[in-house]
């Protein structure tokens, strides 16, 4: 009996030990709760004073104030949107809300639906019932805003090699469409003319929807941000200069006269050589919309 008694021994001893250690985790997780409890009615009561709500309200202007300084204008950098504090608003999973062929691929998840909710232009539902909506041709390409110009491009000048694949198209607002005026006044001044303002247009309308990105944290890609979603960390500027829509312009043109025969290369092709993007394709897509703004806007 005692053979079989001490045979068991150390089994006992081991569930003894398991089971101290059981008690002493409760105890902690029974502490912290306790403390969670006293400090949430803590709050709670500090709420119901005069002094508490003071308090609570000065937090929360002064969170309001550092999102606002964030997306403040400046005389060089205009308005690099960002989502700080956009994560908190949900929806952020829904994409690009494109007419014709879908937005199949972009720069970096969530990121357009961020822009959306971001500039207040969308909510959740509204970015689902908007990519069934029908636009006005109008809408995109800024014809509903700007005059029409006399002798405009051509189509053959700005589509030479015609358009590759199902194109997309989406509505533009005085945002959009101001970035798309630095995009090809740029292309003016860079002397790529109207090809090339066409390559930029399109190019601007893949990553970014000619939106003027700043950084929006957990949906960036790496530390691409503005217009064209320049990386400072490879060489093309200070964060600053690429979210400005004059430098990040002239910045992509004058790499895009570095790449041999451009002007004779499909548009996706020009621009995926300046842009190494993991999308090579996808701003094929966005050729005729941007031909039809730069045909508006030149």
């Amino acid at each position: 009996m005692q053979q079989h008694f001490t045979r068991w021994l150390p089994v006992i001893a081991k569930t003894a030990v398991v089971k101290t250690a059981i008690a002493k985790t409760a105890i902690v997780q029974n502490a912290a709760v306790k403390t969670a409890i006293a400090k949430a009615a803590a709050a709670k009561a500090a709420a119901q004073t005069p002094d508490g709500r003071a308090a609570i309200a000065k937090a929360a202007a002064a969170k309001a104030a550092a999102a606002k300084a964030a997306a403040v204008r400046t005389p060089n950098r205009k308005a690099a949107l960002t989502v700080a504090g956009v994560a908190a608003l949900g929806g952020l999973a829904f994409g690009p809300s494109a007419v014709a062929a879908p937005v199949t691929s972009g720069p970096h998840a969530g990121a357009v639906a961020a822009i959306d909710l971001a500039t207040g232009q969308k909510t959740a539902t509204e970015a689902v019932k908007t990519a069934t909506d029908a636009v006005k041709p109008a809408q995109t390409t800024g014809s509903d805003k700007v005059p029409a110009k006399a002798n405009r491009p051509s189509r053959a000048e700005l589509i030479p090699h015609g358009v590759e694949g199902a194109q997309s198209r989406i509505p533009l607002n005085d945002a959009q469409l101001t970035n798309a005026k630095a995009i090809v006044q740029a292309a003016k001044e860079t002397g790529v003319g109207k090809r090339g303002a066409v390559i930029g247009v399109a190019t601007s309308l893949q990553e970014s929807k000619l939106y003027n990105l700043g950084h929006l944290g957990t949906y960036n890609d790496h530390d691409s941000e503005g217009l064209f979603q320049q990386r400072p960390s490879v060489g093309w500027g200070t964060p600053d200069q690429v979210t400005d829509p004059d430098y990040a312009s002239k910045a992509f043109f004058n790499a895009l006269k570095n790449v041999g025969d451009w002007q004779d290369l499909p548009l996706t092709a020009a621009a995926q050589t300046v842009q190494v993007s993991a999308f090579p394709y996808a701003y094929a897509q966005w050729e005729e919309q941007a031909a039809d703004i730069v045909q508006q806007l030149w």
